[in-house]
């Protein structure tokens, strides 16, 4: 019989955890497979280790991986990979805005032959128009610069085949872009349309900064288009102000010419100092990644792991710390 692993990350999600849990057992109890759920609590300050320490205890099918603080999603979703054992490996979000109920669709594309099955939300009513609009920005963006082709309002909800997974395990980068490293490994792919629905209870833990970051994160860790176009930009600005240099210099020598408006200079200078301290921004966020590659710390501290009983073999190990590379 094959085997899937199920990895949810989870940050302060005790309120709308036992909600998803009979949905997904629901589903997944119709499905002709070996199943472990693994929860990540990346940290959680509410009661979400409780929560799934009572699920544990009534569900042999129920993993959890406690890190040590909350490293954010991306490492979240390293440690369920790392850990996972299932032949096929499912993404899903705690707060039930991807619904469970896609997973036999999932599954049945698996077994017709594709590494991996990218949910693609057909339908982001749910969200805000400022979320709607940025998103497509971000996209866009996105794909007009990558090297690599990111799928259009995909998230993380997905499956990957044991190879695909295996192929972003062996990826040592400390900043990760999961949405970027999963479409990176190439396999063959298909995109699933399906109805993201509003979250269960609770808030989303996204704000806008966070998000720009990982926008951020997504732009310059799959391309370097950024700095060809400061690059480009910085030397179209200089060839205009040579041609302009040289015409003010013809038209002073030949006809005579009063001294410039101190306006029109201010406004040329704070042009450039703004453009200019634009693309050291922009040169500052590549050389900090580079600063934190450099480094080699791991990606996450682990305080404990309770691997499932329902794949026959139990892993408990405590105070264990994962590194990359």
């Amino acid at each position: 019989m094959t085997s899937l692993s199920v990895i949810v990350p989870c940050f302060n999600e005790s309120d709308g955890l036992y909600e998803f849990h009979d949905r997904l057992s629901a589903t997944l109890q119709k499905q002709a497979v070996a199943v472990e759920i693994i929860y990540v609590n990346d940290g959680s300050v509410d009661d979400t280790s409780d929560v799934i320490a009572v699920l544990r205890s009534a569900d042999n099918r129920v993993g959890e991986i406690e890190l040590s603080r909350n490293f954010g999603k991306e490492a979240a979703l390293t440690a369920g990979l790392d850990y996972a054992r299932g032949d096929a490996v499912i993404v899903i979000d705690a707060d039930l805005q991807d619904p469970p109920e896609c997973i036999p669709d999932m599954l049945d594309a698996w077994r017709s032959g594709y590494d991996v099955v990218a949910m693609k939300r057909g339908d982001r009513s749910t969200d805000s128009l400022f979320k709607r609009v940025s998103a497509g920005i971000f996209y866009r963006l996105l794909a007009s610069l990558s090297d690599v082709h990111i799928p259009e309002n995909v998230g993380d909800f997905r499956l990957l085949s044991r190879r695909a997974v295996d192929a972003v395990k062996s990826m040592p980068d400390r900043n990760r872009y999961m949405k970027g490293l999963f479409a990176w490994v190439g396999y063959r792919t298909i995109e699933i349309d399906y109805k993201r629905d509003p979250r269960f209870v609770g808030e989303s833990k996204w704000p806008f900064f966070k998000l720009l970051g990982l926008a951020l994160d997504g732009i310059t860790s799959f391309s370097i288009a950024p700095l060809r176009l400061a690059s480009l930009a910085g030397a179209i600005v200089a060839v205009f102000a040579l041609l302009y240099g040289s015409i003010t210099l013809a038209k002073t020598l030949i006809f005579g010419e009063a001294v410039a408006g101190f306006p029109t200079l201010v406004v040329m200078i704070s042009f450039l100092g703004g453009a200019q301290l634009m693309a050291i921004g922009l040169l500052g966020e590549y050389v900090g990644r580079l600063l934190v590659e450099t480094k080699h710390r791991p990606l996450y501290f682990i305080d404990t792991v309770e691997m499932p009983t329902a794949f026959g073999r139990v892993i408990s190990i405590r105070s264990q710390k994962k590194a990359i590379g």
